[in-house]
C-alpha cells in the first residue's frame, strides 16, 4: 500500500482528510451513501486495497480476485469527478470519470454509470457501465 498522509486531503476528492473521509470506511464503518461508497472504492484503487474492493463488491457480481499487485505499470490515479449521484430506497447510482495514466502515457479517462445496493444497512457495488 502507498503510504498517505492521513491528515492530507483524501485520494477521493473531497477536502477532508483521508482519516476522516474514507479510511474509516476502509476500516468498516459502513459508507453512509452509495457516493460515499464509490469514493472509498476510487481511493481504495489509489491505495491498492484489494481486500477492501472486494468486500464492498456484491457478492453476485464480485470476481474471485483483482491482482491490483500484478498491474504492470501500475496505475497513476490523477482524480475522480463524481458527475451525479441518484439513490431510490435501498437502490443507486453513481456515474463519475477517474482520471489515470499508465506509466509515461497519456491520460485517461473512465467514465462509468456504476450501480449500487444497500443490504442490512450496507452499500455495496454491484457494476457498472463504461461511457464513451
Amino acid at each position: 500500500m502507498p503510504a498517505i498522509d492521513t491528515s492530507a486531503p483524501c485520494p477521493c476528492g473531497t477536502s477532508q482528510g483521508y482519516r476522516y473521509c474514507c479510511q474509516p470506511i476502509h476500516q468498516g464503518t459502513p459508507a453512509a451513501t452509495a457516493e460515499a461508497l464509490m469514493r472509498s472504492r476510487y481511493s481504495a484503487y489509489v491505495l491498492r486495497l484489494e481486500d477492501y474492493l472486494l468486500a464492498s463488491w456484491h457478492p453476485d457480481t464480485r470476481p474471485a480476485h483483482l491482482d491490483l499487485a500484478g498491474q504492470h505499470p501500475a496505475p497513476t490515479w490523477l482524480g475522480l469527478s463524481v458527475k451525479r449521484h441518484q439513490s431510490e430506497g435501498d437502490h443507486a447510482i453513481v456515474e463519475f470519470v477517474a482520471r489515470m495514466r499508465y506509466g509515461g502515457g497519456s491520460a485517461q479517462r473512465l467514465h462509468e454509470v456504476s450501480r449500487f445496493v444497500r443490504e442490512d444497512g450496507r452499500w455495496f457495488y454491484l457494476d457498472g457501465e463504461i461511457k464513451g
